[in-house]
């Protein structure tokens, strides 16, 4: 049985060494606990050294977690919390009954690392991965603030939250791609198996074929005879735009154009918008200062160089005394909607419930373009797609035609 060293101080304040034997560190914490000890430092009496248990630990937090897994932990550790259940044995338990096998080690480590002095959010800081910047401040908050069941629960309506909207336009995507992809391999199979086929029928009757049939035939002999060099170009293309947007001033064109291209434009900026101030709201309205909430909202958005660069600028501008809604107008990269209804909820003292209705609001828009989007899409990709295999038919039934009126 594993024996661990420890440090602790008992009920009477004293600093005491000792090791206890058990079965795991979270069974040794829980015993330790029971005694009434506080523990400052636990450590199993010899570390694994070799280089599979290195390559183990390397791996912990280095997969990102579904966020549903990540709202169902916030919310049961809120309820512990609430029950009586101390901190450290709270998170052992939900680590040591954890449905996902990659999530279980990473509480595991985290509750090792509060056994071991650290704060929570400190614990928490070293697995980026699984939580995020927003998660890590809200913790803090609440740590400080001396509510931390409270900002979980928080944390829980952060993450169903961002998980719902994820889900919406997963769904709203998924049956165009499938239809899409099916359509291109129907495609292929008619320009490459069906139309050399005929091809050589025609060639057999030596008839002038018509112009749409000559550009089909051309179009067939060039995927089916030159694939790889196609292919290869392709990737070419692709090589050479990601080296391209690679370099500062194509990313920051490349980001431009994805707030700004034609019907997705509107679309991606109100995505943007709305997780800028829910995010907000929510860290605000769990005490988080105003330059930290811009701090954790720069490294949120490090994903567009657009909104990052205008949320450092308002950073900048908010710590040398500007308000928040006048530095946001001076970006002009935010719409005047919000920063008119920020200056409103800055007057009246209710800015994070503005910028949660705000955030609602732009919610919506994001709801109604992607139900517009399901709605409009499908019947496109239809008629578009069978325009081209009408177009790829009657290519093949035009020459057919001449040679039955030859026959005739």
């Amino acid at each position: 049985m594993p024996k661990f060293n420890c440090t602790v101080q008992d009920p009477n304040g004293r600093y005491v060494k000792s090791s206890v034997t058990a079965d795991s560190m979270e069974k040794a914490i829980f015993a330790l606990q029971n005694k009434g000890y506080i523990i400052l430092e636990i450590k199993p009496e010899k570390e694994r050294t070799s280089l599979s248990s290195l390559f183990s630990a390397a791996r912990i937090g280095s997969k990102k977690i579904k966020g549903h897994v990540l709202a169902f932990f916030a919310e049961q550790l809120s309820t512990l919390l609430s029950g009586g259940v101390p901190l450290i044995r709270a998170i052992s338990l939900l680590g040591e009954y954890a449905t996902d096998k990659n999530f279980g080690p990473v509480l595991v480590a985290v509750a090792r690392d509060i056994a071991g002095g650290n704060s929570m959010h400190e614990a928490l800081a070293k697995f980026p991965v699984v939580f995020d910047h927003t998660w890590v401040s809200m913790i803090e908050s609440g740590e400080v603030g001396g509510h931390l069941a409270d900002a979980l629960m928080q944390v829980a309506k952060y993450v169903k939250s961002k998980e719902a909207l994820k889900n919406k336009i997963i769904t709203a995507v998924t049956y165009p791609a499938v239809l899409f992809l099916m359509a291109m391999g129907v495609l292929a199979y008619f320009v490459v198996g069906i139309v050399p086929t005929f091809e050589e029928i025609f060639n057999d009757f030596d008839i002038e074929l018509p112009t749409i049939t000559k550009v089909v035939l051309k179009i067939s002999h060039t995927v089916a005879n030159h694939w790889f060099l196609l292919f290869m170009i392709f990737v070419i293309i692709i090589v050479i735009f990601r080296v391209l947007i690679s370099t500062p001033s194509g990313r920051k064109a490349w980001h431009k154009f994805h707030l700004t291209m034609p019907i997705f434009g509107n679309f991606i900026s109100n995505i943007y918008f709305e997780k800028l101030l829910s995010n907000m709201s929510t860290l605000l309205n769990s005490g988080v200062s105003i330059i930290n909430v811009l701090s954790v909202m720069e490294e949120s958005f490090a994903g567009n160089v657009i909104i990052k660069e205008a949320i450092v600028y308002t950073k900048n501008e908010v710590a040398s005394g500007k308000s928040l809604s006048e530095s946001f107008r001076k970006t002009e990269v935010f719409p005047g909607l919000m920063t008119e209804m920020m200056l409103m909820g800055e007057e009246s003292g209710r800015l994070p419930s503005i910028m949660e209705t705000l955030s609602q609001f732009y919610q919506e828009q994001v709801n109604q373009f992607l139900a517009r989007f399901s709605a409009l899409i499908d019947p496109i990709l239809i008629v578009g797609i069978g325009s081209i295999i009408a177009v790829i038919v009657l290519s093949i039934f035009l020459p057919i035609f001449k040679m039955s009126q030859i026959g005739g």
